[in-house]
């Protein structure tokens, strides 16, 4: 019966950048690493840890399963759970399955309909797969994710603009910079994030790109893919005084630009305009160096202002996709509660046929020889006195089940059907002697 779902975080809402970086969970989604191993607080769990949210979904008993998850996720990131539960929300079952379908539709997003999030989610569900720490629940739960996102992409225009956190941050460069053709700009990071935005700067007119990546095969890559140029990371200090625009990007677990490197970098360029934008979680660029001058720097939570300037039309659709989700979460809502009932269900139905067939072997042992034709007359007879005895039953837990749940009563009415029916005995002889 512990099928309880749970989905408990953070994101940019409640909590700001540096909160979100103190419990972020990006080096606990290996399978060495797993934050939350199976236990019988967690059967099944799911990490999403990006720069805009930390997630965690989670199957176990309502009694004990979230306390577990955040004792759990404060203890590995060196915190109390005191100090995380303040910026948390929690939602449980159907709520938690409307917000995760929510996500992964992009509507629960920084910028309304950015389609990142969706290969992060898919990509955390593998990191959590490759944990084995997803089962029915899960599986079924994120495949359905997909295809409702997939629904709302096709049946909505909701992510029909250009509009991302690496489309906002191109949008604030070309606010600084008015002739986009006479600079260059740095990626730093070969991700998604660092090509989305190199795609927006080529649009913007920029006049190269420069990508450096710890792993160079992939900063080659993406500079082929863009028409930039790929360089060794171990020289971005070098290019650095050279270049107008920095975006950074990278999984790194601590920053990768300091003041002092910046400092450098200015006295080498005269003192012109710098432009240093941080879209990692945890940062790349230490906040200090926003205090030089002729520098201008921005992390995600500086995004938000022009991220809303670009959203304003896709409000009219998310209603659409919000209608989506709540239809499709009603449905899975309905597996998952056939999924609880099934057993009992099956059981007594089992038990209706046995009580069933012993009946027709009292009656055969009784009437003596009985021809084929009335043997066949007594067990359709018997059969559908059996079906529709368990069809108040079966009705009554699956009408009734939806309704039950609102008032947290559905464990009460299944185990009311099992002691009535005496599914729970032992084996014994409900029809007293012969």
């Amino acid at each position: 019966m512990d099928y309880n779902i749970h989905l408990i975080g953070l994101n940019h809402r409640t909590a700001a950048v540096e909160i979100r970086e103190q419990f972020a969970l990006t080096n606990f989604c290996a399978p060495e690493t797993w934050a939350l191993q199976p236990c019988d607080a967690v059967s099944e769990s799911l990490i999403l840890s990006t720069c805009n949210r930390v997630e965690i979904l989670a199957v176990g008993p309502a009694e004990k399963c979230a306390q577990h998850v955040i004792n759990c996720w404060s203890s590995v990131c060196g915190k109390t759970p005191e100090e995380l539960s303040p910026y948390l929300y929690h939602y449980q079952d159907e709520e938690a399955v409307r917000h995760l379908f929510s996500v992964a539709s992009s509507l629960d997003s920084l910028v309304l309909g950015e389609p990142q999030i969706l290969g992060q989610l898919k990509a955390a569900y593998r990191k959590a797969s490759a944990a084995h720490s997803t089962g029915l629940i899960v599986n079924r739960l994120l495949h359905k994710a997909f295809s409702v996102a997939k629904r709302v992409r096709t049946e909505t225009a909701v992510a029909s603009s250009a509009v991302s956190i690496s489309y906002a941050a191109v949008e604030l460069a070309k606010r600084i910079f008015d002739d986009m053709q006479q600079h260059e700009a740095l990626l730093i990071g070969a991700g998604e994030m660092a090509e989305l935005a190199a795609m927006h700067l080529i649009q913007a007119g920029i006049r190269r790109v420069l990508v450096a990546n710890r792993t160079f095969e992939r900063a080659r890559e993406l500079a082929e893919r863009i028409g930039g140029e790929a360089i060794a990371f171990e020289s971005i200090f070098e290019v650095i005084p050279r270049t107008d625009i920095v975006i950074s990007s990278t999984g790194a677990p601590e920053a990768i630009i300091r003041t002092e490197d910046v400092r450098a970098a200015l006295r080498k360029r005269r003192n012109r305009p710098m432009f240093l934008i941080d879209i990692a979680m945890p940062r790349d660029i230490e906040p200090a160096v926003n205090n030089l001058d002729n520098v201008y720097l921005y992390d995600i939570d500086d995004l938000k202002e022009v991220v809303e300037e670009n959203q304003a039309q896709r409000r009219t659709e998310a209603l659409k996709a919000k209608r989506i989700v709540d239809e499709e979460t009603e449905a899975f809502s309905e597996w998952l509660q056939s999924l609880v009932l099934q057993p009992t269900i099956v059981e007594l139905v089992k038990r209706g046929e046995d009580i069933m067939h012993e009946e027709l072997a009292l009656t055969y042992r009784r009437l003596g020889n009985v021809d084929e034709k009335t043997r066949e007359a007594l067990e359709i007879m018997a059969s559908s006195l059996v079906r529709r005895f368990n069809h108040a039953p079966i009705n009554y837990l699956k009408q009734g089940f939806v309704e039950a749940r609102k008032h947290d009563r559905e464990i009460r009415a299944i185990n009311t059907i099992r002691q009535v029916f005496q599914l729970d005995a032992e084996s014994t002889d409900r029809h007293g002697a012969e």
